[in-house]
């Protein structure tokens, strides 16, 4: 179905996501195909090659995902029947993306031959984190993501939509009007504390909307996404919202999600 050649398109907000792509990878290269890996904060949707097949993979925020990744899947350009398979990561259960993205991508001519849910950690803000549980839930995730490659390569995927629900959810999804106002409304909260902020920067450079800006110490601005990557990254453990307590959850290396090339 693939042939010998895919592009992977993915955002990773604390690494749940790449731990994912990471694993589907090895299946793929096993079985004599090679991936190219793509951040989707670094990539000019119009100008991708609409001739080679492609992943996309992203985490479930809200029932849907993040802002950004949304207009990704929008700004698309057209295709002629390029095959094209999504996974995502979620904390519990989605609802406003499968189906809608589907309807989106079918609309603009690709093959959406197969999508996949997998559950992993809770990032958002977690008070106590449970390493035991956590581990389970990363292999089990990560066992399911193998089995996922594998049925891919077989040609035994498929992509569901139901679409009286995707009809609303595409609104939600694809239109993303509650969660722009709730992730600005939480993320303009976002501060930081300068007796233990270190001035290192990490948090500007992890931000995949340019939101956060160093001056004397890091500021935030308007465009927040709730991504979680200042929040869980933070070497300090600087980066707070006044009045929340939580735990730093993160399962790759920060210099694993930097931008390349920071604006």
């Amino acid at each position: 179905m693939f042939g010998t050649q895919i592009n992977f398109y993915y955002y990773s907000g604390t690494g749940n996501t790449l731990l994912v792509v990471k694993e589907m990878i090895e299946i793929f290269s096993a079985k004599g195909i090679s991936v190219t890996l793509h951040k989707i904060e670094e990539t000019d949707p119009q100008k991708i090659d609409t001739t080679i097949p492609f992943g996309i993979a992203f985490p479930v925020a809200f029932q849907s995902t993040l802002p950004f990744v949304c207009d990704f899947f929008k700004a698309l350009p057209r295709a002629d029947k390029t095959p094209v398979f999504m996974v995502d990561t979620m904390m519990a259960f989605s609802g406003a993306i499968v189906g809608p993205l589907k309807k989106v991508l079918t609309e603009k001519g690709y093959d959406c031959i197969g999508a996949c849910e997998i559950v992993m950690p809770n990032n958002w803000l977690p008070k106590q984190i449970n390493e035991e549980v956590n581990g389970k839930k990363i292999n089990s995730g990560l066992e399911k993501a193998r089995a996922y490659a594998e049925n891919l390569i077989k040609g035994n995927t498929s992509w569901k939509r139901i679409p009286f629900l995707s009809k609303g959810f595409y609104h939600l999804c694809c239109n993303h009007f509650i969660m722009e106002r709730v992730n600005l409304a939480e993320g303009r909260k976002i501060t930081v504390d300068q007796e233990k902020c270190i001035k290192c920067g990490l948090c500007a450079k992890l931000c995949p909307v340019n939101n956060i800006k160093m001056k004397d110490y890091p500021e935030w601005h308007k465009s927040c996404e709730l991504c979680m990557r200042c929040l869980s990254f933070c070497p300090a453990n600087a980066v707070i919202i006044p009045g929340k307590k939580f735990k730093q959850y993160r399962v790759v290396k920060a210099k694993e999600l930097i931008k390349k090339n920071i604006k």
